[in-house]
């Protein structure tokens, strides 16, 4: 499938449990250069039920999670056939699809992201590829971060990818090295607290601007081990549950001081690695670009950074573009995970290619 033009589906389901985020995209390869175009894009929220199924699902037995894979596939395909008929998208190359990561335990040679099923292929009459962490875990990889080749491949104009979705990872060059890896959860956490006070998400901010610091959980926060490991590293769900959650709850301080808190934690977990590298440009993109109050702490903690939030497809349709572009690349038979991001014993093309 080597040509110069893709007409692809890009499809991705983020920690933050947002929803499917589903973006339309014609890929452009020339002169051993990479252009993209976004043509339509659409996030899809879940249903509460979904959410809810979603969030427990790191407990579920071998058996319900086999169930909720079934099902999860049958809600995607309905998703995606109509985004397609809505659209009036014809004649696609491919669905890119990411699946919804419910395990994600490298350390133990494992990773599992549901939806990932032949019978998305079937269900929507359209060629998938798919299921891009697998091999990578087996190759002795993290399974995580892949965006970074994207960032290489269509966003060179930056010194620094940032993205701030349930975590936050980075990506840049390093003497001619891709480095990505992890920093810390984002709104996995703040979601979790919003919720508590009713919303799904705390906009812009705003509540987290009107709290106070909480001391004690700041500094326990800050000396977490996480930090302190070398990349390359990646966060999972199961670490906001087992870490994270535990160590807030732990303290009886109002749900506004904990989001002020958290944020806070937030900004100085990323300015402590943004600030030890060269000044530069950072992409922000991922939900977290739109939380005001996060980007004022950020900017405050790295004053020699120029921050760049880009406009709203970007922002938000960023991963999903990006899992379009493995798509095609696993098509072309080339390269679409760096062994110097995922800790994996080589470069390797990932994903699993399921025809009609």
């Amino acid at each position: 499938m080597i040509r110069e033009n893709y007409n692809v589906l890009g499809v991705m389901s983020g920690t933050s449990l947002d929803g499917v985020d589903l973006a339309h995209i014609i890929f452009n390869y020339q002169n051993g250069i990479w252009s993209y175009n976004v043509v339509e894009c659409q996030t899809v929220a879940y249903s509460n039920v979904w959410v809810e199924r979603l969030k427990e699902a790191v407990g579920y037995t071998k058996e319900n999670l086999g169930k909720l894979n079934d099902e999860y596939t049958l809600l995607l395909s309905g998703i995606v056939k109509t985004f397609i008929e809505d659209n009036a998208i014809k004649g696609l190359d491919a669905i890119c699809s990411h699946g919804h990561t419910i395990l994600h335990q490298p350390q133990n040679g494992f990773t599992l992201q549901i939806g990932n099923k032949r019978e998305l292929a079937k269900n929507t009459g359209i060629t998938t590829v798919c299921d891009f962490r697998v091999q990578d875990v087996q190759m002795g990889g993290q399974g995580a971060p892949l965006v970074p080749i994207g960032d290489r491949l269509l966003f060179s104009g930056y010194s620094y990818c940032l993205n701030l979705g349930g975590f936050s990872n980075i990506s840049f060059e390093d003497n001619g090295k891709r480095v990505a890896f992890d920093i810390c959860a984002v709104n996995t956490v703040l979601n979790y607290y919003a919720d508590k006070l009713g919303l799904p998400y705390d906009d812009g901010g705003k509540i987290a601007a009107k709290g106070m610091l909480v001391a004690e959980i700041y500094a326990e926060l800050n000396e977490l081990e996480f930090y302190k490991k070398a990349y390359p590293k990646s966060l999972g769900f199961e670490y906001v549950k087992e870490v994270l959650l535990p160590l807030m709850e732990k303290y009886d301080a109002e749900v506004e001081d904990k989001l002020h808190t958290f944020t806070m934690h937030v900004a100085k977990q990323l300015a402590d690695v943004i600030n030890a590298l060269p000044p530069g440009k950072l992409l922000v993109t991922g939900g977290g670009a739109y939380n005001v109050f996060l980007l004022n702490c950020m900017q405050e903690f790295m004053p020699d950074t120029a921050i760049v939030v880009p406009d709203d497809k970007t922002i938000q349709y960023k991963e999903a573009l990006i899992f379009g572009l493995l798509g095609v690349l696993k098509l072309r038979g080339e390269v679409n995970v760096l062994s110097s991001v995922t800790g994996a014993v080589g470069d390797h093309s990932s994903g699993v290619v399921f025809g009609v």
